[in-house]
């Protein structure tokens, strides 16, 4: 097959369609105190400066050879230019909204600011989509965030809160996450229309704190409208235990779910293949921060084998991270190919030639 870059395959995976490998993807940060310093990009500056946000996350393919760029380090831009109050932290540690201090009680406080878009926070991520759309578009597939209703919802009116009240009143939290959807699509747009190739979607709904009948529950439908609105390939991401809501997630059209280390990957791609492509799902605390080269590449081949289609760490990797073990996954895969010459991948990951089949 002829040689793809790294732009051609994620997209070609994303879409079904047949790879010359399979792609190394990252849909949330793979950015390190480590590579902060390589390139002068330090946190929480490269948090807020579209500049120095697009030269942090260049580093991913730069320094470690991943086929994407994702510069939406963290899960707070698009809170931010809400209203919340945020911790911005210093470089070794990750900028948080102060949950404690919510902006919103009730349905009827919920107000998207007409500068919300145009707040540093948010406009600082379609500065550095469009630095990286220009400096390496051609190469490598950009790949921007736009959190979900659900997320925005605990930053906006506290985990607590917002959980007690799905438990107490559905017909009210169905009203909020359907007037914040129009906060994860607008800032989608804007991202898609600053050149970004795919958008990933955090919705945390995730298999610690919400049900998998929750899910269909509340956002399977927002979910199949965010498919339809947003015009480029979508990433889910929700973290935790996720199999009791995959074939949930399968019906909404996304093209691909960014799961968590806790599935098994044969387990997932049982339910979910032929219908979404799975990215994953390489485990951080354990293994990406604290173990070796070795051990990263064994979970990379845990993948491959059941047939994953796209590679790349489970979440936003441990600012500490050694960088030697974010270069044992591309390394893996390639090893891996070249241990299975005649295995010529598809988007769904199993190694024939003919594209996903949607069903």
């Amino acid at each position: 097959m002829t040689q793809m870059n790294g732009r051609q395959r994620v997209l070609a995976a994303l879409a079904g369609e047949p790879v010359d490998r399979t792609p190394i993807c990252n849909p949330t940060s793979v950015a390190t105190v480590e590579l902060m310093d390589l390139v002068d990009a330090p946190f929480p500056d490269a948090n807020r400066d579209g500049e120095l946000m697009a030269r942090l996350a260049a580093t991913g393919y730069t320094e470690l050879g991943f086929d994407t760029i994702m510069p939406v380090f963290s899960i707070i831009q698009d809170s931010s230019a809400l209203g919340c109050k945020i911790q911005w932290e210093q470089k070794d540690n990750w900028p948080t909204v102060k949950m404690r201090e919510p902006i919103w009680q009730d349905a009827d406080d919920i107000h998207i600011p007409p500068d919300f878009l145009t707040h540093p926070d948010t406009a600082c991520v379609m500065e550095s989509i469009r630095i990286l759309k220009r400096d390496y578009g051609d190469e490598v597939a950009i790949i921007g965030k736009t959190m979900g209703p659900w997320s925005l919802a605990y930053h906006c009116f506290g985990v607590e809160m917002f959980l007690l009240l799905s438990l107490d009143d559905p017909g009210k939290t169905k009203l909020i996450l359907d007037r914040l959807k129009k906060a994860t699509i607008d800032f989608g747009i804007a991202q898609i229309e600053a050149g970004a190739d795919a958008l990933t979607l955090p919705d945390h709904a995730t298999g610690d704190l919400v049900s998998g009948e929750w899910y269909s529950r509340y956002l399977r439908d927002l979910h199949k409208e965010f498919a339809e609105e947003l015009p480029v390939p979508l990433i889910m991401h929700i973290c935790g235990k996720t199999l009791d809501r995959m074939p949930a997630i399968a019906e909404t059209g996304f093209a691909a779910f960014h799961y968590d280390s806790k599935n098994d990957p044969a387990d997932a791609m049982e339910i979910l293949r032929d219908r979404i492509a799975l990215v994953g799902n390489i485990n951080n605390p354990e293994t990406l921060f604290a173990r070796g080269p070795e051990e990263v590449s064994a979970e990379v081949f845990e993948n491959l084998d059941a047939g994953v289609p796209l590679i790349g760490p489970e979440c936003a990797i441990p600012l500490q991270t050694p960088l030697d073990n974010l270069r044992a996954i591309p390394a893996a895969v390639r090893q891996w190919h070249d241990q299975h010459p005649n295995q010529h991948p598809n988007g769904n990951g199993t190694g024939d030639a003919g594209g996903r089949q949607d069903g």
